[in-house]
């Protein structure tokens, strides 16, 4: 029985009807299409030099655009939830075209969460990503249009060095809807130092008199790698 059940997978996988789901990123390529697999689609680009070679390197993001996994929604959001996976990419720039240098499955959410379909689309409705002086900063928007006031902009800020992407900055915005408080946190993980900003309020001006920056130390002992990012963001600052 045992030598018929390896038979058995063998014959489904040598026969092509037993396929690994995984999804393939080439290491090489001319264009940044080279890059994008069958049934995937770029939602999010950003250029500028990462690795100090002076050529233009390329964040991407893409987004699988499977059917299978729209799915109806009898509750509160949308009616549709969108749960195709998205996956960072982050290319080098050669004299061949592109190396694959990162490959994140983790960090970027999808459209909507059976979790909180109320939630808009953290990624697409933010600023998204940008390359500023061989910084990679990639943004995220928490608002709900039910279940919750609160409202939230984060940036995370990463920066290639000891041959992987590590965080180097992060600042938070949020507030509510109702209430309307302000808290602004702003971390620098190379000088260890973090800052926390309130006083302001959305639904009033003129009040930057009443704005208080208190100063702390981040405990941290290393840089955190890009390849540990998740959404929902799991580390504690």
């Amino acid at each position: 029985m045992k030598n018929l059940l390896c038979f058995i997978i063998l014959f489904l996988y040598t026969t092509g009807f037993a396929q690994s789901t995984e999804t393939i990123i080439p290491k090489q390529g001319k264009t940044t299409e080279d890059f994008i697999p069958k049934g995937w689609k770029i939602i999010s680009t950003a250029f500028g030099d990462l690795n100090k070679d002076k050529a233009e390197d390329i964040a991407i993001v893409i987004e699988n655009t499977d059917p299978a996994n729209f799915t109806a929604n009898e509750n509160f959001g949308s009616q549709t939830l969108n749960l195709n996976p998205r996956y960072l990419l982050i290319l080098f720039k050669n004299k061949n075209g592109y190396t694959l240098n990162t490959v994140n499955k983790t960090f970027i959410p999808s459209a909507n969460t059976t979790e909180s379909p109320c939630l808009d689309d953290p990624f697409t409705t933010a600023d998204e990503m940008t390359i500023t002086k061989g910084v990679l900063t990639i943004n995220f928007r928490t608002w709900l249009s039910c279940g919750s006031y609160g409202i939230s902009n984060e940036a995370f800020k990463l920066r290639y060095q000891d041959s992987h992407f590590v965080l180097i900055g992060y600042d938070l915005w949020e507030s509510s809807r109702n209430a309307g408080d302000i808290t602004e946190t702003s971390i620098n993980f190379l000088t260890k130092k973090k800052s926390i900003t309130t006083g302001e309020n959305l639904f009033e001006e003129n009040n930057e008199n009443e704005h208080q920056t208190v100063w702390e130390d981040v405990q941290i002992n290393e840089l955190i790698n890009l390849a540990n990012l998740k959404w929902p963001n799991e580390i504690e600052f």
